[in-house]
This record gives C-alpha cells, structure tokens and sequence, in this order.
C-alpha cells in the first residue's frame, strides 16, 4: 500500500480529453432493443403467487407487466408498474434488483439466471415516457382538500402523485432549486444520465393539482405547526440531511468532504471536464454512496481510488453487483481498517492512516497494526442521520434519532405521516420510500374522507 508523498496535493479538472467524460458517464446499463426485450420477457413462467412480486416492496405484479411486454403491450405493461410504483422509471434504474425481485426468480434455480425484471421494469416505462401521451392516469374530481408534503424526494413525490389522483391538492415545499431529492442529487450520473430524474417528475407533475416551493426548509417548530394549521394533512419526507463525522484528528483538512456533497455536485455540473478530482482519492464506507463515489472519482480521471470499509466484506451495505462495478472501474476495496487520522501538508489532505481491526468476543476492536494510504482528497460516506431538531420540539417522537410511525406512516401528531429515510426503521431504498409515501397517501385519502 503506499504511502504519503512530499509532493503537494494533485487535486485538477480536466483529467481526460474532453470528449471522454460523455463516453465514461454514459449509461450503465444499455437500454434493451425491442427484440431482447422480447427475448426476455419471454423466459419468464408467469408463475401464480409469483415471489417477484412479493419480493418487491412496492407489490408490483411482475408477470402481469412482463406478460404485456410479450404480448407487445408496452403502454399497458407501463401501467401495470406505475399503478403499483409511481417511479417506477427510476426504481427500475436503481433498485438493487438482484438483492429484490430477481433474487428470488424462479429462473435461477432453473438456468442460474433470473428474468432481467429491472430492465424490463425500464424498457415499458420509457417506451410510456417517451409516447405522445405518456400520462396514462386521470385525475379524480376536485376534492377541494389541501395537503403539505415536506420534501420532493422519492417519498414525497409519490406521496403527492397518489393524493393527487385521490383529487386532492397538494404543495410540496422543498429545500433544493430542483425536486427528486436523493434521485436528482444523491445517484450515479451513469444510473439516471439524460436528465431522467426531471423527466420523471414533469411526469409526476403533468396529474395536475401539485405546486411545488423550491428553496423552502424546515427550521422551526412554528414552520410545522402553520403547516398543520393551514393545511388537511401534513406528510414529511424530509431525508436525511445530516452526514456522519469520522471524529478524527484532521477531519477539517482543505480536500476531505461527505461524499454525498461530492456526487450532488457532479450531477449538477453540465461541463464534467471543469469538475476537479484528486489523482489519489480515498472514499470511506461501504455502502452504494461510497461505490457512486468511488467510481466517478475513477471516471473522472483518479489514478487511485480506494474504498475503505472497517468490517468484512459480509457487512458491506452494497450490493454484490456494486461491489462488482466499482472494482470493475478500477477501485480497490479494503475491509478491517477505521480511520484514526487524517494527514495533511500546507492545510490539505495528504494522507488517512487507518487501525487493522479484528472481531474480539463479537466486538470490532484494533489489532494493533495501521496502514497509511495517500490521499489528496478523502471522501466520507459512513451514513447520514436525520439532525433536525425542529422535530423534537415540534412533539413528533422520534426512535434512533428518526420519526417513528405506524407501518402507515401515522406519526404521534395527529394529521401528520412521515415516510422515506426520515421514518424509523426500514431499508432506506428508494424503492421503499415510494411506498412509503404511497401507503401514507392511501392512509391520508382515508383521513379526509372521514
């Protein structure tokens, strides 16, 4: 492994030729031709209480929408997933499938391969997004009730698209200059390239009855309590805004920064070539912010990526297949290493030393060994938490530092859901916060009937 050089740090833009960043920021994962996707869908046996679809967390009938697909009816396919999962476009590019509904495909015991859901998943979706007339739902009439939705992430847009069917109106007061939350600034440019996460929400947004305030944060307790008040129903989606520290000496050196600040920059920045990275990045955790992290600090040019975790590769929260990608794209993967110091020459990261660690009695402790890897910059992705405390003083009970709910979202505040990261308990996929946000909705429909 190396070790801290006495050059200055080598952190620049404009690490390839211009016209390489288009080619390594494409798409991932090639979209099917018409004739795969056929090929395809047709593997599928259409099995009766099919496991797909109870793997799936948002219930979306797999073979009914894979039927279609052979059938060559793509439009009502794209009605099957989005009855069920109103961003399925989006799932369908970021959903851990193999860990999900193809994990459990029948096809895998049979040919060591399941149905390739996630793909079908998309090729029905665009196809819908990309035709003359690509809403497919109507609203319902007028209901002339008002709700507040708190974040334009994953959970809040299905929250707002499920009661704007219902008829109601909704507002949804965002913190961000754009809606999509996590699916706009938090993922991989190479999972949702071509604008996708906007092209998703106009989607959302052409049901009708949805406004949205941008550059609106939740700061006091009165904020929430106007919103109660002005409102039939409140549902937060708020996210988690807060990223983790490392809590270690040199934490605050000039190069070191949360990853997630990293990626939202990337995906917000039109010209990659004006973007700096360091030719030795070091990325801290083990779950996909860090592979998303690890990887475009490759594809932006790096020399060096490395991606350190403190436990087995058996605890990494990263799926195999990201796992797979990152190494894929030159990144090394390291387990059994915590950081304990950043170093740094003239103000700037130069290096992160890290402790060996072991299971002692089912505890993680220090072997007594580290190992230094230079570093000019360090990119921390050890996991965010909720920090508003906004909340508490507003009277939501909280558990682990999240909003605790019913499996509706129902919090202790009467008209108020909450869904998404904020929400206690959970997987924190995207795929889990629309259905979050759809159940509440449901939940809220009910509530203003009564």
């Amino acid at each position: 492994m190396s070790t801290p050089s006495p050059s200055p740090a080598d952190v620049r833009a404009g690490r390839l030729a211009s016209e390489e960043y288009a080619q390594r920021f494409a798409d991932a994962t090639p979209r099917f031709t018409e004739s795969q996707a056929l090929l395809e869908a047709e593997r599928c046996l259409y099995c009766y209480d099919a496991p797909c679809a109870t793997a799936c967390p948002t219930s979306i009938d797999v073979p009914s929408f894979i039927k279609r697909i052979a059938d060559g009816n793509l439009r009502g396919s794209a009605k099957a997933i989005l009855e069920s999962n109103p961003l399925g476009g989006m799932c369908a590019r970021v959903c851990p499938t193999e860990n999900l509904c193809e994990a459990v495909c029948v096809r895998n015991t049979q040919e060591d391969r399941p149905v390739a859901i996630g793909r079908l998943q998309r090729h029905a979706v665009d196809a819908l997004m990309e035709s003359d007339k690509p809403q497919i739902f109507t609203r319902a009439p007028a209901t002339g009730k008002k709700v507040a939705v708190v974040g334009a992430g994953p959970a809040g847009l299905a929250c707002a698209y499920t009661l704007a069917r219902e008829g109601h109106d909704v507002v949804i007061f965002d913190a961000k200059p754009k809606a999509g939350g996590l699916n706009e600034y938090g993922l991989a440019s190479y999972k949702t390239p071509d604008d996708f996460a906007q092209r998703e929400v106009r989607w959302l947004l052409d049901i009708g009855g949805i406004t949205i305030q941008h550059n609106w944060k939740l700061e006091t307790a009165a904020q929430l309590e106007s919103l109660r008040k002005d409102y039939a129903a409140v549902f937060l989606g708020l996210g988690l805004a807060t990223t983790q520290a490392l809590g270690v000496v040199g934490e605050t050196l000039q190069g070191v920064q949360d990853a997630v600040d990293f990626i939202a920059t990337l995906r917000q920045t039109e010209d990659l070539s004006t973007l700096p990275v360091g030719r030795r990045v070091v990325v801290i955790g083990g779950g996909m912010t860090a592979v998303d992290a690890a990887v475009q600090s490759k594809l932006l040019g790096a020399e060096e990526v490395h991606m350190v975790y403190r436990r087995g590769p058996e605890s990494l929260s990263a799926s195999k297949a990201e796992q797979e990608w990152a190494q894929t794209n030159g990144v090394t993967i390291h387990h059994w290493l915590a950081p304990v110091e950043v170093l740094g020459q003239s103000g700037h990261v130069s290096g992160i030393t890290f402790a060996h660690q072991a299971m002692v009695d089912g505890k993680l402790a220090p072997t007594g060994e580290t190992t230094t890897l230079a570093a000019d910059t360090v990119l921390k992705a050890i996991g965010q938490k909720l920090g508003n405390p906004v909340l508490a003083e507003a009277g939501l009970t909280l558990s682990g530092g999240k909003i605790a709910t019913d499996a509706e979202g129902t919090t202790n505040l009467k008209g108020v859901w909450a869904g998404g990261d904020c929400r206690a308990g959970g997987l924190d996929l995207t795929v889990e916060a629309v259905e979050h946000g759809k159940l509440a909705a449901k939940a809220i429909h009910a509530y203003l009937k009564a």
